[in-house]
């Protein structure tokens, strides 16, 4: 595996291996055992590589092994790598629901964002799409509407990727991913591809059983509805995006909603009737506009965000008795 260190920053990372490196040719790595580890390929992992402009909210410390597949081959020799090595692995795409710790990740950090495993391909006789891991969910939501093909309108203002959407079951305006998808190809730790289905996935609100595993998508497929007029689609798809926009914070980094909803409330509701909306910890705020956002003001660290959180969940424990519970996913030592 040709590995290459990050020169944006000068760091060490903590407990790495020694690296040999040996230009066009594999490299040898010394594996904290007495034997050294040679992996023969052409993806490329870098060291000490900063997460901050990964995530949406525009935090994190490093990762202490980085790799960004654009190939299948790719991401199984990373897996290979790091089962070889001992390291822990962690799956991320478009990072717009992750709240990284300051003290970055340890093991390997394996970014799914340009992984590009198919070729969309939409399928006019069923309205089905089979889109890659990577593809942003928005992207693919305006493409399906200049189709005239329903039932994606509300992905238009998702700000993550096709497997993020997956995992976390994303959703918006009343709906999410699991009403519409169909099926999904994921990579297993030993480098082989399963398909699971719907019914696979145990979804529920805004997660699935892949939360919390190593397992990575690959490619997705969507059912959509019968096509109609694509200007009638877009239109409603263009609707969903200016609601989403009035309501939410855009011009700050966020991670969209923090709290689950406790169902029959929101979230927003509690927290703004305790009046929190603007309350600061350091450069996190509570927004102004919607209550359940946390925003980056400026330079704020996650462990300022991550006491806002919690701030915020007493708060509401005392006044209403109720536990809610982040909806974002919280990633390393806090």
């Amino acid at each position: 595996m040709t590995l290459s260190q990050d020169r944006s920053r000068s760091v060490t990372p903590a407990a790495s291996p020694t690296l040999t490196t040996q230009i066009q040719q594999s490299v040898k790595v010394a594996a904290n055992t007495d034997r050294d580890v040679e992996v023969p390929t052409d993806c490329l992992v870098r060291a000490g590589v900063s997460l901050k402009g990964l995530t949406t909210w525009k935090v994190g410390g490093l990762a202490q092994w980085y790799l960004e597949p654009k190939t299948l081959v790719e991401t199984q020799a990373g897996l290979a790598w790091a089962k070889q090595q001992g390291l822990q692995i962690t799956v991320i795409g478009a990072g717009s629901n992750l709240l990284i710790s300051d003290r970055g990740l340890a093991g390997l950090t394996i970014c799914t964002r340009h992984l590009r495993h198919v070729d969309t391909q939409f399928d006019r006789e069923t309205q089905s799409i089979v889109a890659d891991a990577g593809k942003m969910v928005a992207s693919l939501a305006w493409q399906a509407a200049r189709k005239g093909w329903g039932g994606m309108e509300w992905a238009a203002g998702i700000p993550g990727t096709v497997g993020g959407a997956v995992v976390m079951n994303a959703g918006a305006h009343g709906h999410s991913t699991q009403e519409i998808l169909v099926s999904t190809e994921v990579l297993n730790l030993d480098g082989s591809i399963e398909t699971l289905t719907n019914q696979d996935l145990n979804y529920s609100y805004r997660t699935s059983n892949l939360q919390g595993d190593a397992r990575i998508v690959l490619s997705a497929k969507f059912q959509l509805l019968t096509a109609e007029d694509p200007e009638d689609i877009k239109a409603r798809t263009f609707r969903d995006l200016e609601k989403r926009h009035s309501k939410q914070p855009y011009d700050r980094p966020s991670c969209g909603s923090v709290f689950r909803n406790p169902t029959p409330l929101y979230a927003a509701a509690l927290i703004e009737g305790l009046g929190l909306k603007g309350h600061r910890i350091g450069d996190a705020e509570v927004s102004t506009l919607h209550a359940n956002f946390i925003i980056n003001r400026k330079d704020a660290k996650a462990s300022e965000i991550l006491e806002l959180i919690y701030y915020v969940k007493s708060q509401v424990r005392a006044k209403y008795s109720i536990e809610l519970e982040p909806e974002v996913k919280m990633l390393g030592e806090f």
